[in-house]
């Protein structure tokens, strides 16, 4: 483990030690944002508008006391979803999604020998296939990770009010209830860190790909799983120290 670690370390150096021009970062910069960030939209927007329904119903079911008011229904489903479902849950699926992409492409692209290709031409090839990745990995997670929360208390709003198990007042008093803002800076830290570790790990993974078809295929599963495990013990570690 130490020594994949420090082959880690050194795959990140080699991104900023030779960088390409600013012009040409920028524009692929954009292009792996299109990709990380708008085509993810759907999956994100149906993940997190009934994970705030499912949240908001459950919670709802269970506090069956007289004693506490329905507002606490809306409040636990704001906490809930800008402290850990957005970020965490939203990050774990774009894991599924883009980290798979990345380790997959850069695979096929190694094993292609279009990695070398690059090379040969004096390209430093981390720098030009794996920094725009992780750039653009940086810029839209949070961005992901905003429309998460947002899509998620509406659906949370949405399953309370039409299934009747609360009124919009109660719901919307409750999402005002104690508001802290730092909850908020808290969710982007984590969704930045998250995106560092799906696109680092991601990329890790598909560029040092050896073999063919079915490797490719190994790497970006393990990529995932990686990139999961990563994300969950950054979320402990986070939570301990900055909360």
């Amino acid at each position: 483990m130490l020594k994949t670690f420090g082959a880690f370390v050194l795959f990140l150096r080699g991104m900023v030690v030779r960088t390409e021009r600013f012009s040409v970062l920028w524009n692929r910069t954009i292009d792996e944002a299109i990709l990380i960030g708008v085509d993810s939209i759907v999956i994100v927007s149906i993940v997190s508008a009934f994970i705030g329904a499912v949240t908001c119903v459950q919670i709802a079911y269970n506090l069956t006391n007289p004693l506490i008011p329905q507002s606490t229904i809306g409040y636990m489903v704001r906490e809930m979803t800008i402290l850990e479902l957005a970020p965490t849950i939203t990050s774990i699926v774009l894991a599924g999604k883009v980290g798979s992409s990345i380790a997959g492409g850069l695979g096929t692209m190694r094993i292609t020998e279009q990695v070398s290709a690059l090379e040969v031409m004096g390209i430093n090839s981390t720098s030009y296939l794996v920094l725009p990745r992780i750039l653009a990995a940086l810029l839209m997670f949070p961005l992901l990770v905003i429309l998460a929360m947002l899509l998620s208390i509406l659906g949370g709003y949405l399953a309370g009010t039409l299934t009747g198990v609360m009124t919009a007042q109660d719901y919307i008093e409750g999402i005002r209830t104690d508001f802290i803002p730092y909850n908020i800076v808290f969710a982007l830290i984590k969704a930045v860190v998250f995106a560092f570790l799906v696109s680092g790990i991601s990329a890790f993974k598909g560029y040092y790909t050896t073999g063919g078809a079915l490797e490719v295929g190994a790497a970006s599963t393990g990529a995932v799983t990686n990139s999961i495990i990563a994300i969950l013990i950054a979320d402990f570690a986070l939570a301990a120290l900055l909360l």
